[in-house]
């Protein structure tokens, strides 16, 4: 080790440097309202200048608090860009924040393990979990023992929590209207995986858009949006490859897309002309692959921004009831 190494910045000497009391700059990079105003921009900039970086262990033994945000994710989450944007919007919404990101991977087989880690161990101030089921264990946990959470969808378990949700009610019926719109009279549904709360209402937005568009339905009940490539493939030819093929197609993801429409295409069917597809979201890899494709609008970066202010909002004391949003699909 060089000792000559300038050593990095403490609390005690960015106060000497500043001519100011410890307990005045660490009250100044909490923004506490007793300091004033110009002090406080004074003391950040030189923190900033001088690349300061406060002690966790210390901040914790005197607030109690990590200052860590743990976004719980499964490695199913990979698909359609999910996992990265979701990352990004919630560090999009802790920018300018004492908060950091700490993204936890969990179990398929054992979802609760990494919940319980974090919670007996105080790793993190709260947490937001993806992959919401309609009655779903890890809310209940989270809500019995008190620790601030967020989740990327709703449950239906009479639990009042704060969530993010797309409405996947709203997109099915809207896919439907658009199908129609285009001549489409026979609609088959590629959806999400059986068990999740999207799927649930993914299913009934597939039943009421039928009735409204008076069009023919099926949905697909051996293939979903996790299923792999090859399996979508296979099933999505056999499909096209049946009497009476469906002219109209909803997928829940753009990866479940293009592996249909790969499928559709070994059969000789070409989108625009014998069928149409519509998805969700539609990156712009999906949209060089797949150009006919109409495409819907879901903004996963936006759901992390807005997960990660309001999970830093229960955490700052605001009822977790009234933090709630449910957003309705739009066309890119």
């Amino acid at each position: 080790m060089n000792p000559s190494r300038e050593k990095p910045p403490t609390l005690r000497s960015l106060a000497a440097r500043l001519g100011l009391g410890v307990s005045t700059v660490s009250q100044a990079l909490r923004d506490s309202s007793e300091i004033a105003v110009e002090t406080r921009r004074r003391v950040k900039l030189a923190a900033e200048q001088l690349g300061y970086v406060p002690n966790r262990a210390g901040v914790r033994l005197r607030t109690g608090k990590t200052n860590i945000i743990s976004l719980v994710l499964n490695p199913e989450d990979d698909g359609s860009g999910f996992f990265t944007n979701m990352i990004y919007g919630i560090a999009d919404a802790l920018v300018g924040t004492a908060y950091h990101l700490v993204v936890t991977p969990c179990s398929t087989e054992n979802p609760m393990a990494a919940l319980q880690h974090i919670a007996e161990t105080h790793a993190a101030d709260g947490v937001i979990i993806s992959r919401i089921m309609p009655d779903d264990p890890r809310v209940r946990y989270l809500h019995t023992i008190g620790m601030p959470f967020a989740t990327h969808g709703r449950t239906d378990m009479g639990i009042d929590h704060c969530y993010y949700d797309f409405d996947n009610h709203a997109y099915v019926c809207e896919a439907l209207r658009q199908l129609k719109a285009r001549g489409r009279q026979r609609a088959v549904l590629f959806g999400p995986p059986p068990g999740l709360s999207y799927a649930q209402h993914t299913l009934a937005g597939f039943v009421e858009g039928l009735q409204a568009s008076n069009m023919q339905g099926k949905v697909i009940t051996t293939a979903h949006s996790d299923s792999d490539f090859d399996h979508l493939q296979k099933t999505a030819r056999t499909i096209a490859l049946a009497p009476n093929p469906p002219d109209a197609v909803i997928c829940s993801s753009a990866s479940e897309a293009i592996a249909v429409a790969s499928g559709m295409a070994s059969a000789g069917r070409v989108m625009g002309r014998d069928y149409d597809l519509v998805a969700k979201p539609i990156s712009p890899l999906a949209r060089l692959a797949l150009p006919r494709i109409i495409g819907v609008e879901e903004d996963h970066r936006a759901a992390g921004r807005e997960l990660g202010r309001m999970l830093m909002a229960i955490i700052a004391g605001e009822d977790a009831a009234t933090l709630k949003m449910l957003v309705a699909p739009r066309a890119p």
